[in-house]
């Protein structure tokens, strides 16, 4: 069996893609953190601004690749039936750009999954931020039969919020969050399993179907609780 394969079987997770045209979600492997690494080091965001809650883009480049590398290296344990947080590699063209992540507390009681994700700078403003929301939300409800998706962005974020509302989240409220020491407002939006399906079809472009689900059963397995109807 090769290395992949074993990795496979004994973590499911390491082997979900998603792939729809030119753009893909996949696991992120060592190789694949490395790339990444070197694209947050030059650059997410304007200096002045700051998109995340922790403000791990702050730093020389290499304090930044290093905490790309540190953060991964650690997700990579939460996959479990009560709690999930997996990050994907948004790969354009074979080229890593960006890094997809979902999260859900309580995954078993709740099938609620929120998403966040960034992009290098010199890869936004293409259209990706909305393509890669798009097959996240795909994987959620069409892989994993999430009942609901949520995100969220401060208010001075306006293109993650302009996503949100390209593809046509419900607005879910605003609340303050503390960012750098500073109450900033945050929006939140939510799409239900409704929504999202009465929206499909108006998506279908951006997904550049067939959309391609590889290792989505294994995923399932790996985070249903013993006794539930996908263990």
């Amino acid at each position: 069996m090769s290395h992949p394969d074993l990795l496979a079987r004994l973590w499911p997770a390491s082997a979900v893609r998603v792939r729809a045209g030119d753009l893909e979600l996949r696991w992120i492997d060592d190789d694949t953190l490395v790339e990444l690494a070197g694209v947050a080091s030059r650059g997410v965001h304007a200096a002045d601004a700051m998109p995340f809650e922790h403000p791990w883009t702050r730093g020389t480049p290499e304090e930044v690749a290093r905490s790309v590398l540190t953060y991964q290296w650690n997700l990579r344990s939460q996959v479990s039936p009560s709690r999930f947080a997996i990050e994907f590699a948004v790969v354009l063209d074979g080229t890593p750009v960006g890094v997809q992540g979902l999260v859900a507390d309580d995954w078993s009681v709740l099938r609620r999954i929120q998403t966040g994700s960034w992009l290098g700078s010199a890869h936004q403003g293409h259209g990706i931020g909305t393509r890669m929301r798009v097959l996240a939300l795909h994987l959620i409800f069409a892989g994993l039969d999430a009942h609901e998706a949520t995100s969220g962005a401060f208010a001075d974020n306006g293109p993650s919020n302009a996503v949100s509302r390209r593809v046509g989240y419900d607005a879910d409220g605003t609340v303050n969050v503390a960012r750098e020491g500073v109450a900033v407002p945050h929006h939140r939006y939510t799409m239900s399993r409704e929504r999202w399906e009465s929206l499909r079809s108006r998506h279908a472009e951006l997904l550049q179907e067939p959309v391609e689900l590889h290792g989505i059963d294994g995923l399932r397995g790996q985070v249903a609780a013993s006794g539930s109807p996908s263990s």
